[in-house]
Order: C-alpha cells, then sequence, then structure tokens
C-alpha cells in the first residue's frame, strides 16, 4: 500500500517534529472537546425548541455517542486503508456534513434529522478518534504516554468549558427566559413562529461550525503531520503476536475497552448530574451551573499533575491505580456524607463538592488505560483503538442507567452505580492490563 511506503517510526522523528505533531493533534483534541461539551448546552436548549420530555432530550446524547459503537471497527479498516492524514481528513468531512444537516433540520423544525447531523457528527469524530488516540499514545516513549494523552486532556477539557459558554452566547438572548415562561400560554401559531425562529438561531453558528471543519480537513492533509507507522513489531511483539488472527486474542485490550466503557460512564455522570444533584438540596439552576465547570476544572488539576509528575515521580499505572481508588472512596462519600459547607461562596451539601471531586479521580484513568491496552498490539494497534473507542458508547448508557435509578430511589442513591464502576476499574489497572492470555477452566 502507498501509505505504508511513506510512514515513519515515531522513534524516529526529531524532538521538533514530535512536538508540531503534539500541537496539531492537541487542536484536534480541541475539536474533541467543543464539539462533544456543546451537547450540554443542545439537550436543554432542544427539550424546549421541541417540547420534549426529558428521555427524547437525552436522544441528543444517545445519537452522538451511540456512532462510536456503530462506526469505530469500520474506522479502522478506513484507516488502514488510506493512513491518518487522510483518514483524518475525511473524520473532518463527515463532521462537517454532521455540521450542514443542522441547516435543513432547523428549517424544517425536525428533531429526527438534528439527530441524524448529530449522529453523523459523531462518526465523523469516530473516525478522528480512532487515529488520533493511538497516535499520540506510539508518539513518544511509552513510558511518558499518559503525560502526552494529558496534555491532550487539557485541550479537551478547555474545549469542554468553553462550548457551552460560547455556544450559549450565541443562540441565547436577554428575553430569553420571559419566552420560555409566556410559550405554555401562547397560542397555537404563535408559539409554532415562537419555536421556529428558535430552533433557527442554531444554523449560523453550525455553518460556520461545519466551514470551520471542512477547512481543517484540508489543512490536516497538507499539514507536516507524519504518517506514523504503528503496525511496527520488535522482534519480541512479533513473535508473542506470530501466532494470532484475531483480535480478541489480547484479553488485556478486552478488559480495556470495558475499562473506557466504564469510566467515560463515570466522567459522564460526574459532570452532567451535578446541577440536578444540586437542585435536589434547593440550589438554584443560575447558582448551580458553575459545578460542572468545577468539575472540569479539577480534572484539569489533574492533568497537570499528570504532566509533572509521570514518569519521573511516579508511573503512569500507579496513577492509574492512586485515579481508581480516589474514584472508589469519593463514590461512597457521595453516598454516605451529609452536612452544609460553604465553598467557593456556595452553601451546599458536601457531598456535592465529592461530585464535583470526580473530575480530579477520572483526570488520568483515561490517560491510564490507553498504554496499557494498546502495549503490544504491534500490526493490530488501529484495529484495537477501535475497539477502545468502541467503549465511548458508555456515555450514551450510563446516564440512562442512572437517570433510572434516580427515578427508581432518588439522586442521591443513583451513584451507587458508580462503586461497581470504579471496582472494576481498580482491578484493571492492579491486574486486568497485565492479562495476555484467557484461562481455560
Amino acid at each position: 500500500m502507498a501509505k505504508t511506503s511513506a510512514a515513519v517510526r515515531a522513534d524516529s522523528l526529531s524532538p521538533r517534529d514530535t512536538w508540531i505533531s503534539i500541537g496539531i493533534i492537541g487542536t484536534l483534541f480541541f475539536i474533541f472537546g467543543f464539539v462533544s461539551w456543546v451537547n450540554a448546552i443542545l439537550i436543554p436548549y432542544f427539550k424546549i425548541a421541541f417540547t420534549l420530555s426529558n428521555f427524547d432530550s437525552y436522544l441528543v446524547a444517545f445519537a452522538f455517542y451511540i456512532s462510536y459503537l456503530v462506526m469505530s471497527v469500520p474506522s479502522s479498516y478506513l484507516l488502514k486503508a488510506v493512513g491518518f492524514k487522510k483518514g483524518m481528513m475525511v473524520g473532518f468531512l463527515a463532521m462537517a456534513v454532521g455540521a450542514y444537516i443542522f441547516i435543513p433540520a432547523a428549517l424544517g423544525r425536525t428533531y429526527e434529522v438534528f439527530l441524524l447531523g448529530l449522529f453523523t457528527l459523531g462518526t465523523g469524530l469516530a473516525v478522528l478518534q480512532t487515529a488520533a488516540n493511538p497516535y499520540v499514545t506510539v508518539l513518544g516513549p511509552k513510558e511518558r504516554a499518559a503525560q502526552r494523552i494529558s496534555i491532550m486532556g487539557i485541550f479537551n477539557k478547555g474545549a469542554g468549558i468553553l462550548a457551552p459558554i460560547i455556544f450559549a452566547a450565541v443562540i441565547l438572548r436577554v428575553g430569553d427566559t420571559d419566552l420560555f415562561q409566556q410559550l405554555e400560554t401562547m397560542g397555537e401559531v404563535e408559539k409554532n413562529a415562537a419555536l421556529d425562529e428558535l430552533i433557527r438561531r442554531v444554523i449560523v453558528p453550525y455553518s460556520v461550525v461545519g466551514t470551520v471543519l471542512l477547512t481543517l480537513g484540508i489543512l490536516v492533509l497538507f499539514s507536516p503531520l507524519p504518517e506514523i507507522d504503528t503496525e511496527h513489531e520488535s522482534p519480541e511483539v512479533a513473535e508473542a503476536n506470530s501466532g494470532k488472527t484475531s483480535i480478541l486474542q489480547f484479553p488485556h485490550l478486552i478488559l480495556g475497552a470495558v475499562a473506557i466503557f466504564l469510566h467515560v460512564g463515570t466522567q459522564v455522570i460526574a459532570i452532567d448530574t451535578v446541577i440536578a444533584y444540586a437542585n435536589s438540596f434547593g440550589i438554584g439552576l443560575m447558582e448551580a451551573k458553575v459545578f460542572p465547570s468545577y468539575t472540569l476544572a479539577f480534572t484539569i488539576v489533574g492533568y497537570l499533575i499528570g504532566i509533572s509528575l509521570i514518569p519521573k515521580v511516579i508511573s503512569q499505572v500507579n496513577i492509574l491505580r492512586i485515579c481508581t481508588l480516589l474514584g472508589t472512596v469519593f463514590t461512597l462519600l457521595i453516598v454516605f456524607t451529609s452536612g452544609e459547607v460553604t465553598l467557593m461562596g456556595i452553601t451546599s451539601d458536601v457531598s456535592i463538592w465529592f461530585v464535583v471531586l470526580l473530575g480530579l479521580a477520572n483526570s488520568l484513568v483515561w490517560a491510564g488505560i490507553w498504554p496499557l491496552a494498546l502495549d503490544g498490539l504491534g500490526r493490530f494497534t488501529k484495529l484495537g483503538a477501535s475497539v477502545m473507542i468502541m467503549g465511548l458508547c458508555g456515555n450514551a448508557f450510563m446516564p440512562l442507567i442512572y437517570g433510572y435509578l434516580a427515578d427508581l430511589y432518588n439522586v442521591r442513591m443513583a451513584y451507587w452505580i458508580l462503586f461497581p464502576c470504579y471496582l472494576y476499574l481498580v482491578f484493571y489497572a492492579v491486574y486486568g492490563h497485565k492479562v495476555r492470555r484467557w484461562k481455560i477452566a
């Protein structure tokens, strides 16, 4: 294949080329974060504009993230056929198409077409994630992989803090609070006209987003980003993999994909449920809206710790163990502790702050799992990465489970769903990543 001859070994790159590549991939992670976390504002916005139930409004997240389950394996074959750079370009083109689909969806005020646009955006993102995550994992010494992924995480979560603020500033108006209250008393014709105007506000921003994504796809194709040979195998790896014909023959990878599924689920629960949890203690929306930002801020603190300490002070596997144990402890504190505290000028139940601290516990889990799961895959790396990306559909399913438990019991007891998740993550950090063959009794 043409792309193979152009591929280079990651360890053959100069430090300058390595940092240029990290900068370009960091830009991609910023785009991932911006497009993904803007869903936090789209959910309540669509709920009003389409007069949706809570369940129907969460189809925004479901349509977006289910694409990872459907498209990740096809993405690996695409990348294997055309290489990383052309594959990334295809991913950007798909995302641009998804953004442009918002235009006819808004003009017709058709929720199903918006969901198609979100699925298409997610499809392009699945291609980009399948390319970018293994790329940054092998772009340098493997013992520093978690450090590099932490840098990517800062780009991603930084975009996550900005995206809802920017999007809300673009589409919301000063008088919208009164408009939302008046919708219930409007006649059918007047209400439809108001809702049409409301939903059509997304046309301009998503037209801009689509054009930016299209431009980025072209720029990446002609960028100095080198085509990394992720399929190179050392003699030891080649010998270990010589008899392997299926990705299922790598237990540490499969167990790692399950870990990613549970990890992203715990992360999205921590961010997406904290406002409703604060509301249950009588804290209003305008005051509670800061908690997701605090959660993301603690995540960035964790990334900075990882960049500073890995691998000179602590190994990436040990920091993974610490983070997963912290998540387990914080979950128990959410469920069992209570009492008012005043922090950051907010008087609230102390358990809310343990939800916020899950941002710290979750920060280096992704960065810790990826290099462990992809270790020793050799020529199976791209396919292995696609299996890992499939795990991102945990973002689609885990919040639904939390919501079901919250309805069945209450919003505090629903956090018990996190406990078995963190226990599994502890298992993977301590033992699961070492498993190299399935044991048959």
